[in-house]
């Protein structure tokens, strides 16, 4: 089972790993529908890399995630932040959808036990901007479990 950090220790370590900025953040993308994630197992008792990576780039989906997705496939600890700020898509760090999603590689820490990755938006007039993606290594089901954006 996973365990439960206080929110002053996560943001105390999510701070560490990426730099903290703010962005405005999309409404969740009109291509929800109620769809099953494929099986993601953990090895052992945590998530490897390759198995985090293939979570997120179907999560992402090519263009956000559908709001199946969101109820389903994050963490609560990420559904309080969006709660807490209901003008700001915390997911994708903006404010509409992107055209294009692309998930980089995705690093380990085991003594901090989370794995991340960038994860890099494009916009229509090609912007583009990053967000580092967490999971927990020992959740079960495997879930984002937050999002810094910058």
């Amino acid at each position: 089972m996973m365990k439960h950090l206080t929110a002053a220790a996560l943001a105390a370590c999510l701070l560490s790993l990426a730099p903290a900025a703010s962005a405005a953040v999309p409404a969740p993308p009109p291509h929800a529908t109620a769809e099953a994630a494929p099986t993601f197992a953990k090895a052992a008792d945590r998530h490897t890399a390759q198995e985090i990576r293939a979570f997120l780039r179907w999560f992402y989906d090519g263009t956000g995630p559908s709001p199946y997705q969101r109820e389903h496939w994050t963490s609560d600890y990420l559904k309080a932040k969006q709660t807490e700020t209901p003008d700001h898509d915390v997911i994708l760090c903006a404010q509409n959808e992107p055209v294009a999603v692309e998930v980089g590689p995705v690093t380990v820490a085991q003594s901090a036990g989370f794995g991340w990755a960038m994860v890099t938006t494009s916009w229509a007039g090609g912007a583009r901007q990053t967000l580092t993606a967490y999971v927990a290594l020992d959740s079960d089901p495997i879930e984002l479990h937050d999002v810094v954006c910058g």
